[in-house]
């Protein structure tokens, strides 16, 4: 696997940082390519012109776009510290739990992030009911996937960094260490994993940027008609 890699991302977004963790994981020396998304590169356009987003994988001149795809593919690409399990069933389930804490768990907290008031409180309610879910699922184990870190875990890693970033701007609380011990635990030792601990990008830079973005959000609804 002699072909050059690179990764098109941000470092603000959970999205790309768990693609990173995975090439980490790995071995895989990369090269990664920073992406002004108010200014889009040509090169982002070239190799992601259906969706126009981060993160995107380049391995060779081949392009993987959509972080949970391209964390597959590294998976299957390169053999060592396999991310997910042998088993069929176990597999299935995982990449069940990863499309359901996107969509539920990740974007839940960030409709309660922009929600004000009342919709507030019902979008905190309806993402509790997911982040449940989670507690569930790693009760009495050190990883999702059990002694060994994998392909669950890079999937919901944004939890102990990003969430505490969106409570604090947000003015919310979600990961209650009373409420889920377990995923609460999960996350603070996930956090001071050294591989983990080096990609994540400074909590002020990205305090400042949910803070703009909410400041935004703030003026589109106060603009709106």
């Amino acid at each position: 696997m002699g072909e050059e890699v690179k990764v098109i991302g941000s470092i603000k977004s959970g999205f790309c940082v768990r693609v990173e963790w995975a090439l980490k994981l790995k071995g895989v020396e990369y090269e990664y390519i920073k992406e002004d998304l108010r200014n889009k590169s040509p090169m982002l356009l070239k190799y992601n012109p259906v969706h126009k987003k981060v993160p995107v994988l380049v391995h060779g001149d081949k392009p993987i776009p959509e972080s949970l795809v391209i964390l597959e593919y590294i998976d299957e690409t390169w053999k060592d510290n396999p991310l997910l399990p042998e088993d069929p069933y176990e597999r299935a389930m995982a990449r069940f739990w990863a499309k359901y804490a996107d969509e539920k768990c990740m974007f839940g907290a960030w409709e309660a992030f922009k929600a004000e008031g009342e919709e507030k409180e019902k979008a905190m309610e309806s993402a509790l009911e997911s982040f449940a879910f989670l507690e569930k699922a790693i009760k009495g184990k050190k990883f999702f996937g059990g002694e060994k870190m994998g392909f669950l875990d890079l999937v919901v890693g944004w939890i102990p960094h990003w969430l505490s970033v969106l409570e604090e701007v947000g003015g919310m609380k979600m990961l209650d260490a009373e409420k889920f011990p377990s995923l609460h635990e999960w996350a603070e030792n996930f956090i001071q994993i050294p591989l983990i601990k080096e990609c994540i990008p400074p909590r002020d830079v990205l305090v400042n940027h949910f803070h703009a973005t909410f400041s935004s959000l703030r003026s589109l609804s106060a603009n709106k008609p």
